[in-house]
């Protein structure tokens, strides 16, 4: 299953990614070393903030793709939880 998460970083801007194993991923990033995000490497300190199941791969880079093009005041709004994926036509709503 893959996911979409959001970074934020020690400069307060959101990283945005996807990962079949986001907390495996998140700690590649927070360890800075050759297989981190080069965005992620210079603004420590990190903290996950958001994560959400996506699906395929294929869903969860066309989901990516989308949502880094986001205002990051949209963003924001997916981090305090009163925006959703759905909400965005992202993900199918669970019933």
């Amino acid at each position: 299953m893959w996911s979409i998460y959001l970074i934020r970083c020690g400069d307060r801007s959101l990283y945005t990614g996807i990962s079949n194993q986001v907390a495996k991923r998140f700690a590649v990033n927070q360890s800075g070393n050759s297989q981190a995000a080069k965005y992620t490497k210079t603004r420590h300190p990190l903290k996950l903030v958001f994560t959400a199941e996506i699906g395929t791969r294929s869903a969860a880079s066309r989901a990516e793709y989308y949502v880094k093009r986001l205002p990051k005041s949209t963003k924001e709004l997916l981090v305090a939880g009163t925006l959703s994926l759905s909400d965005l036509g992202l993900i199918d709503r669970k019933n």
